[in-house]
């Protein structure tokens, strides 16, 4: 179902004057009833500027941004113990000012970092998320570090509030950013050989230590992009599916995982066909496929040039075939035929039993930043970095996104499952598969 933008009478208020109302859609509402404390679901952005912003131009910047942009000045409507709905309210402004200036300290970007990961935006407040200005004594320019809440929005709709707030800030308005690649209609991918039912593998543990607490760690990288023959059958998204499948199938053989040998990997990829222009439809946008590899197409020797075009005939068909976000299943979860307190203890019971069939593990490629946010005197952005939830089951995401000509890595994991020194070996096996993908390797 795909994420609708919504008007509001004037001042953002409905009929006497009370904020209008938006029932959860079904990603909206999967996803807050799932919501823990444990490992909250949030999205981090960073946006790397060469230059410092100031203060009162960036708050007046993103208070346009976020008045041009409605749908994401919501809370969540309280509700009685019978409601079968989640509602969303949409404010005519801001609970609370979202833009914060953290002093500028040593070790300030990691703090923020670690606020993204550990403590989720209030729904209870417009807007469920929060931009921090960071900077540090020792860095050159600023850091804009927003922490989403993705029960509510995802990285690109946040992206598109930036880039109207770098459009205000700097007085000049940019061209439209070109829309989504859509691919023809085609053939049934091929077929991986891997029962649909087939139980797929997961990551195996690493060793998270004995005090390991719950919730997320990040290690971010910056890659070059790999390189691609002209004319070549597949994309920069398709290298990087290979990249992550082999990633996943070395990792798993070194810790001699159960099933290795035998379990097929399924791998989650993100969809957005949204227009990335100001109409963007804001929230959560986009719709999940499962690339599946079995595990003789990801064992050791195998041959990569003949693994990107088979995956690149899966992902374009993939894409092609029209599916509501979560698949057919969600969407009868969310009739509203019961209470939303018993509808919210049956999709959390159900999550916990169908577990061992969640796919492996997320890649969420953003591809090429299309905007070129330029933040004026404070210059245009060198890096963008986004990470997408690391919950368990899957305990493991990559989300890449390429600005300049370099690709920008975030590997985001659960430290229930993996410890930092895990991180950096999973990093080192991405870049080494990600470099055998490039034309000069295949």
């Amino acid at each position: 179902m795909a994420t609708t933008q919504h008007r509001r009478a004037p001042g953002g208020d409905g009929p006497a004057g009370q904020p209008s109302r938006v029932p959860f859609p079904v990603v909206d509402e999967v996803a807050r009833h799932c919501a823990q404390d444990a490992e909250p679901s949030t999205v981090h952005i960073e946006i790397h500027l060469p230059g410092r912003v100031d203060e009162e131009r960036l708050r007046s910047a993103f208070a346009a941004a976020l008045a041009r942009h409605p749908r994401a000045l919501m809370r969540e409507r309280p509700r009685g113990p019978w409601a079968r709905r989640y509602e969303w309210e949409l404010t005519g402004g801001p609970d609370t000012d979202p833009v914060s200036f953290p002093p500028c300290a040593p070790g300030a970007l990691e703090r923020a970092r670690a606020g993204a990961l550990d403590r989720a935006p209030a729904l209870t407040a417009s807007p469920p998320l929060r931009l921090d200005v960071v900077r540090e004594p020792d860095r050159e320019g600023c850091v804009l570090l927003f922490t989403v809440h993705h029960t509510a929005l995802d990285g690109p709709a946040c992206l598109r509030l930036a880039a109207t707030a770098a459009e205000v800030y700097s007085g000049s308005p940019v061209p439209p950013p070109p829309a989504p690649a859509r691919p023809a209609a085609g053939p049934p991918p091929r077929q991986s050989r891997a029962p649909a039912l087939a139980r797929p593998a997961r990551v195996a543990p690493g060793s998270p230590g004995p005090a390991a607490v719950p919730g997320n760690a990040l290690l971010l990288a910056e890659l070059p992009v790999p390189r691609r023959e002209s004319g070549a059958p597949y994309t920069v998204n398709d290298q990087l599916m290979v990249a992550t499948a082999l990633t996943v199938a070395d990792w798993n053989r070194s810790q001699g995982a159960p099933g290795t040998d035998r379990r097929p990997l399924r791998i989650t990829m993100p969809v957005d066909d949204r227009p990335r222009g100001p109409g963007m439809p804001i929230g959560n946008g986009t719709r999940l496929v499962e690339v599946c590899f079995t595990a003789a197409e990801v064992a050791a020797g195998m041959d990569v040039a003949a693994l990107l075009r088979t995956t690149a005939e899966r992902t374009r068909a993939l894409k092609a075939q029209p599916r509501p976000q979560l698949g057919y299943g969600a969407g009868l979860l969310t009739v509203p035929l019961l209470p939303v307190a018993v509808r919210a203890a049956l999709t959390r019971g159900l999550r916990v039993a169908a577990g061992p069939w969640t796919s492996t593990t997320l890649l969420s490629n953003i591809g090429r930043i299309p905007y070129p946010l330029d933040f004026g005197d404070a210059g245009r952005a060198t890096a963008v970095w986004f990470s997408a939830p690391a919950r368990m089951p899957r305990g493991l995401t990559f989300t890449t996104a390429s600005t300049g000509g370099r690709l920008h890595l975030s590997l985001r994991w659960s430290r229930t499952l993996l410890g930092e020194r895990d991180g950096v070996r999973l990093l080192d096996l991405f870049t080494r598969h990600l470099a055998a993908t490039s034309s000069e390797a295949v």
